[in-house]
């Protein structure tokens, strides 16, 4: 039995979202688009299914008993197992709502390779605004600042968002005008292997229904523990800095070094471990101003580690930004530096006794972590 290949496209801006899709149709002009739009206000999902010969089918869905990730995820998986079981169409190509993850999609489909949906991913595309991808990427507005909300609730980060979707994309297309240091930072974020491109110079319709996505690759290059070498940048202007040690934060120097480490336009993300908290693995995820810290799984046989990789641009306009740049790296790593424990602490047991470290709001109780 084959399986349909599936094309999910993601981002935060409408533009470049249907750019995108729409060069996947006319690569794949035996496609089928379905799209989700989100109605936050409204608590309302209104699925739209179409393709050469016109809209097929429209509905709007209320989700008011459901977050609205939840309910994107129930309503994509079933539609596209509905549209597999028609067998008209040689490929779907998904416009997910602006901001939604589709790593919802790819880990409810991928642990069988969709062999039981009748469907697979075969490519995750990413499309961006070339005018604002550097605020999307370095800025510090959040998705409600800009209307884009999925939920009441939704707090996140623009640049947090943009840059994991750049992270695990097969292929970014970035539309219009964009600075090549910008494109170099894209560039700096996305795995080994996948696509940046420019606009849509258009992909060949057997390698698409091949599929391009590589969903171990990805899951690897998006993990919060990271051991393998980190790639340099292959554009001047964006930097990198891989920090990295076997020791340990410590939890009150971590709180006195965190704007230090996490603040002044850059992206960082890794993980880390805590001497009150020996078996968590704690997760790491800045861009911008803004930082998401929490427990993300156990260490269990693992060697813990603490890393943190941080991608940065240059101000060009400045003719200072080299001695900048390298005095803003200097602040982090020392940051970096003074938070971990020291040798006399490595060897200290107090931190076996804390029942507190002040951590709690971001990683929950010591005792459900340890």
């Amino acid at each position: 039995m084959s399986h349909l290949p599936v094309f999910l496209v993601a981002g935060l801006a409408e533009a470049p979202m249907s750019a995108a899709a729409l060069g996947l149709q006319c690569d794949l002009p035996g496609s089928v688009l379905l799209r989700h739009d989100i109605h936050v206000e409204q608590r309302t999902l209104t699925r739209t299914i179409a393709d050469l010969s016109g809209i097929l089918e429209r509905e709007v869905i209320d989700v008011e008993h459901l977050c609205v990730a939840c309910a994107v995820r129930e309503d994509i998986v079933p539609t596209l197992e509905r549209l597999a079981a028609l067998g008209r169409w040689e490929a779907v190509v998904t416009h997910l709502p602006l901001a939604a993850d589709p790593t919802q999609v790819c880990r409810v489909v991928e642990p069988d390779h969709g062999r039981s949906r009748g469907f697979r991913v075969a490519g995750v595309v990413v499309g961006l605004e070339g005018e604002s991808v550097r605020a999307d990427l370095v800025g510090d507005d959040l998705l409600s600042e800009r209307g884009l909300a999925t939920s009441v609730g939704d707090r996140r980060g623009v640049a947090e968002v943009t840059s994991s979707l750049i992270e695990y994309a097969d292929v970014v297309t970035v539309f219009g005008e964009s600075d090549g240091v910008d494109l170099g930072l894209v560039d700096a974020l996305s795995r080994p292997g996948a696509m940046v491109l420019t606009d849509w110079p258009g992909l060949h319709a057997r390698d698409l229904l091949h599929g391009i996505h590589d969903h171990a690759a990805s899951e690897a290059w998006v993990d919060e523990v990271r051991r393998d070498a980190v790639p340099q940048p292959r554009t001047p202007g964006v930097w990198t800095l891989d920090l990295v040690s076997d020791r340990p934060l410590h939890p009150d120097r971590l709180q006195a070094e965190i704007a230090a480490l996490a603040t002044g336009g850059h992206r960082s993300r890794g993980c880390f471990h805590l001497p009150s908290r020996p078996g968590a693995v704690c997760g790491w995820s800045g861009a911008g101003d803004a930082l998401s810290i929490g427990t993300v799984g156990e260490w269990g046989g693992e060697q813990p580690i603490t890393r943190i990789v941080v991608h940065g641009l240059v101000d060009e306009g400045s003719l200072t930004a080299g001695s900048a740049v390298a005095a803003r790296k200097d602040v982090i790593q020392r940051a970096f530096e003074s938070a971990l424990l020291t040798d006399d602490e490595l060897t200290s047991a107090a931190f076996l006794e804390l029942r507190s470290d002040g951590l709690e709001t971001w990683l929950g109780p010591i005792d459900a972590a340890a």
